[in-house]
């Protein structure tokens, strides 16, 4: 009976031996791949300075820089990027293909009723109408009615637009890209279209075949563009996370910096931030 009984516990403390080591090895792999969320992050490769692949055949530009600067202050989570036309980005966010796409987006009503952006802009841009550099008879919005206007479909320009012609009698001919090649310049310049809608940021790279700038930016701004980042609605965690390292680049001057490197200039700055600056200086 001795014997049987001593059996018995040699038994149990095996199997107690065998228990704590595989709980230690499960909390291991918890620790180590359960705790970090990997984020899809759609992105694009035709933007110059924002997204794109460089001579190395990287991808680069603002947009990417930024992700990567994030999210070596957020270890929660594991950003990986991956790349398609512009066009798709929100058709892959609605497949659930990507977690978040960072692609210079700009919030609307449209948008925001569908999907979830943070609330913290890593940069902002005033919208304005482009035209040819010898059109000397467009100078604000109100000059093209009955021209024709280019415009993506899916961007914050395309609404915009929408919104003049429901207030002005469809007074404008709004004319979508098809998304194949951006013809914009030759478009204009050719008289083909009249104008599109830009900022003076992206205006840099509609360029002519010389590599100068072909278009110019013309009239008031008709709104100030703040860029953030689209998320499905249920990603309110990852929102304000992405806000506040957001704001500590801003504060340490690591944004700062990755918008004069990319974009020229700093444009972190918001209209009412400008306008201050302004008085300051007379």
């Amino acid at each position: 009976m001795k014997k049987w009984f001593a059996l018995l516990s040699v038994v149990a403390m095996i199997l107690v031996i065998a228990g704590c080591g595989s709980s230690d090895n499960a909390s291991g792999a918890s620790g180590s791949d359960g705790d970090v969320k990997k984020i899809i992050v759609g992105t694009g490769t035709q933007f110059k300075n924002v997204c794109f692949i460089d001579e190395n055949g990287n991808l680069t530009g603002f947009d990417v820089e930024l992700i990567k600067e994030l999210d070596k202050r957020l270890p929660q989570y594991e950003f990986e990027f991956k790349t398609m036309d512009f066009g798709n980005l929100l058709l892959s966010l609605d497949a659930g293909k990507i977690d978040m796409v960072s692609h210079q987006m700009e919030k609307n009503p449209e948008r925001e009723a569908k999907y979830l952006f943070n609330k913290n802009p890593y940069s902002i841009f005033l919208n304005r109408v482009a035209v040819a550099k010898d059109n000397n008879t467009v100078h604000s919005i109100d000059d093209l009615k009955g021209k024709k206007v280019l415009t993506s479909p899916t961007s914050n320009a395309a609404y915009v637009l929408k919104e003049y012609n429901k207030t002005h009698g469809n007074a404008l001919n709004i004319v979508y890209t098809s998304g194949a090649a951006n013809d914009t310049v030759q478009q204009i310049t050719s008289g083909r279209i009249d104008a599109t809608i830009t900022t003076d940021f992206a205006n840099r790279f509609n360029t002519d075949e010389k590599g100068e700038v072909a278009l110019k930016t013309v009239g008031d701004p008709l709104t100030q563009s703040d860029v953030l980042y689209v998320l499905n609605k249920n990603e309110q965690g990852l929102a304000d996370d992405l806000d506040k390292a957001i704001q500590e680049v801003k504060d340490d001057g690591t944004l700062s910096k990755l918008s004069v490197k990319w974009l020229g200039e700093d444009f972190t700055k918001s209209l009412e931030d400008v306008k201050k600056e302004g008085s300051s200086k007379k």
